[in-house]
């Protein structure tokens, strides 16, 4: 079943190319649908995509959040969670307690 998956994914992203010309965004989610069932399932294409989302982050929160990941979804959570949390003041760097 993982060898299929992983050839139906290879096969969507080599059809891309051929869809991109149709009116629609077709070749957009054929790409996605085929990288998703590649990612699910291999390892070592998992390696390579925390690599890149490491070297290009903007890129890497894009696909993450387009993926629905749950732990992009978290991430986003948490993000949200510090940001509506009140911030305590700094105490003053001239007062030192004892």
């Amino acid at each position: 079943m993982r060898v299929a998956q992983l050839a139906l994914g290879s096969l969507l992203i080599l059809l891309t190319p051929v869809v991109i010309p149709l009116p629609g965004p077709a070749g957009i989610f054929l790409f996605a649908g085929g990288l998703i069932l590649i990612l699910r399932n291999s390892r070592l294409a998992r390696w390579h995509f925390v690599r890149t989302k490491r070297r290009w982050p903007r890129l890497g929160r894009i696909v993450d959040r387009a993926m629905r990941r749950p732990s992009t979804l978290r991430r986003i959570a948490l993000e949200k969670h510090k940001a509506s949390a009140p911030t305590q003041p700094e105490p003053c760097p001239a007062v030192r307690p004892h």
